[in-house]
């Protein structure tokens, strides 16, 4: 853009020092030479400089006006903006299904599995009948005994014996599934079992480790067999 200002600018500082140098309006096609500049009075000279000058600030205003009005707006950080529709609360609500009673997910369990998900609790717990203390206690006829009592004398955390209860289904149902979130303050590290179907597997091979089985809930008891064809045990 500079260079185009200069070459606009000589232009016409040419058709003035044309005009001022012949008079009587005879105008030459030529450019005046040096001698004739030189011979033009200070009058003349100014006129031409003025004009060369005025020329020049018009085409530099208009330049910056242009740059101002046409400059497109610089966004704050590099990208493109993407629309995504955001999904309200209450459909990230919807998403999840629902857990279901445990009961219900008993009418299902499978000791097998149960057993093969046990075992990555036989580093702090026993199985079988008069089996040691570890880092956890014996789990023989756990179901539906109390809660944070006797197993062989067993040091409970003093947030165990203050639950107090039974380990019913529902309560093992929920402290597998988040130990520490449901009995805060108990020295079991375990994370849990995140999935209702595998504790309920879990339970169900803990409620065989007993010489009498606690027996299964009545919603379980009269529920359809699970997929597979193998009855819903009793």
């Amino acid at each position: 853009m500079p260079q185009a200002l200069i070459r606009v600018a000589i232009g016409q500082a040419n058709r003035y020092l044309i005009a001022a140098a012949e008079p009587g309006g005879n105008r030459r096609t030529t450019t005046p030479r040096l001698g004739s500049l030189l011979s033009m009075d200070s009058f003349e000279l100014n006129k031409i400089l003025g004009a060369i000058l005025g020329t020049c600030l018009i085409l530099l205003a208009l330049n910056i006006g242009a740059g101002a009005i046409f400059t497109p707006e610089k966004p704050s950080k590099p990208g493109f903006n993407i629309a995504v529709k955001e999904q309200a609360e209450g459909e990230k609500a919807g998403a999840k299904e629902p857990e279901q009673p445990i009961e219900t997910l008993l009418a299902k369990a499978s000791v097998e599995k149960g057993q093969a998900a046990a075992k990555q609790c036989q580093a702090c717990h026993t199985f079988e009948k008069g089996g040691p203390n570890r880092v956890g206690p014996n789990l023989w006829n756990i179901v539906g005994s109390g809660r944070g009592e006797g197993r062989g004398g067993f040091n409970f955390s003093a947030a165990m014996k203050g639950k107090g209860g039974n380990w019913t289904f529902e309560e093992l149902n929920k402290f597998l599934s988040n130990p520490r979130g449901y009995i805060p303050g108990t020295n079991m590290t375990f994370a849990g079992l995140s999935r209702g179907e595998q504790r309920a597997d879990v339970i169900d091979y803990l409620r065989t480790l007993a010489d009498n089985p606690v027996p299964l809930p009545k919603a379980a008891e009269g529920a359809a067999p699970p997929a597979g064809g193998e009855p819903a045990k009793k």
